[in-house]
């Protein structure tokens, strides 16, 4: 599953997905390593490690389309997730904008998907991301199905030379979910490809255990 936050894991590849690239117009890629793949706060490794990678493509003209995998694991069998995704970004005066589309798959095991649309907008430090979750293959289900919305609040600083503060603060509604619902924070400090995170949760009875969770990423962007 991916948006921030799968933050430190894919900080490459979430770059695509809000419609901005790190380089000039052509393919790119991205690769990276962590302690534990969190997405929004939920743990999709049993906080385990986890390996991921993907393709970019940037038109230059501020459409981009891309692809992204990684090992997961939901305890059902030795899984792994595929994202799609495309953007638009632009700028509107000194702010900055972006509207897509991500769809999560994971063919293995579970073998489910689920698509979201999703909005930006950013201003100097600071953006405001929203995804809505447009359908899934399993709309009976009371998580990631038609209607759950979730809502990002995040900021970075440089609090020294080349040394990021980051924090967030997002906020998942389940559309059909009874006690499901949950809140979710990050605080990171990142240098070059290096982040280290904490991310806490409350609520979310069923899918987390509300634990503060510590990971280590590293990921790379690299011009094709």
């Amino acid at each position: 599953m991916k948006t921030q936050i799968k933050l430190a894991l894919s900080a490459a590849a979430l770059t695509a997905v809000l419609g901005s690239s790190a380089f000039a117009a052509g393919l790119s890629g991205n690769v990276g390593v962590a302690s534990n793949y969190i997405w929004r706060g939920i743990t999709q490794t049993l906080d385990q490690a986890a390996v991921s990678g993907g393709l970019d493509y940037d038109f230059g003209n501020g459409f981009s389309l891309g692809t992204w995998a990684s090992n997961v694991d939901f305890g059902t069998a030795s899984e792994y997730e595929l994202d799609l995704y495309g953007a638009y970004g632009g700028k509107i005066g000194p702010a900055d904008y972006s509207i897509g589309f991500t769809q999560f798959r994971y063919p293995v095991g579970v073998s489910e998907y689920f698509t979201e649309l999703n909005g930006g907008l950013g201003y100097g430090p600071v953006s405001l991301d929203v995804a809505y979750t447009v359908g899934s293959d399993d709309n009976n289900r009371s998580e990631f199905a038609k209607g759950d919305i979730y809502v990002a609040l995040s900021g970075s600083m440089e609090v020294k030379p080349g040394l990021s503060l980051g924090l967030a603060l997002g906020r998942y509604d389940f559309d059909d979910a009874t006690g499901d619902d949950y809140n979710h924070a990050q605080i990171s400090l990142s240098k070059n490809d290096f982040t280290f995170a904490l991310d806490k949760t409350s609520g979310a009875t069923t899918l987390n255990d509300n634990d503060l969770r510590v990971s280590i990423a590293w990921s790379h962007a690299l011009d094709l």
